[in-house]
């Protein structure tokens, strides 16, 4: 599935991955590939994403950190949608 990352300032990241895992309000969920389309609000937290062959340009690496094959993103709260296999986090 196709993940975006999107913040005020630019897209951080455009690429394909196998889970993500959210803060939602009502606490954190996953998707993965095919899962039903879904609009969710997000808090404070963190966004972790995994995937094979993950592709972070050079200018935004430093926002992410990645712990056990699993890449990690800090945000303040957002919203997501995911819909035929396309996830997009507006995030701040």
């Amino acid at each position: 599935m196709l993940l975006e990352i999107i913040t005020p300032e630019a897209i951080l990241l455009n690429s394909e991955v196998v889970s993500v895992a959210v803060p939602g309000i009502n606490g954190e969920f996953q998707m993965l590939n095919n899962h039903a389309p879904i609009v969710s609000l997000l808090v404070s937290g963190t966004v972790k994403f995994k995937g094979g062959a993950i592709k972070i340009e050079e200018d935004f690496q430093d926002k992410f950190t990645k712990v056990d094959g699993e890449y990690q993103f800090p945000i303040s709260s957002g919203t997501i949608e995911m819909k035929e296999n396309k996830v997009i986090i507006l995030a701040d």
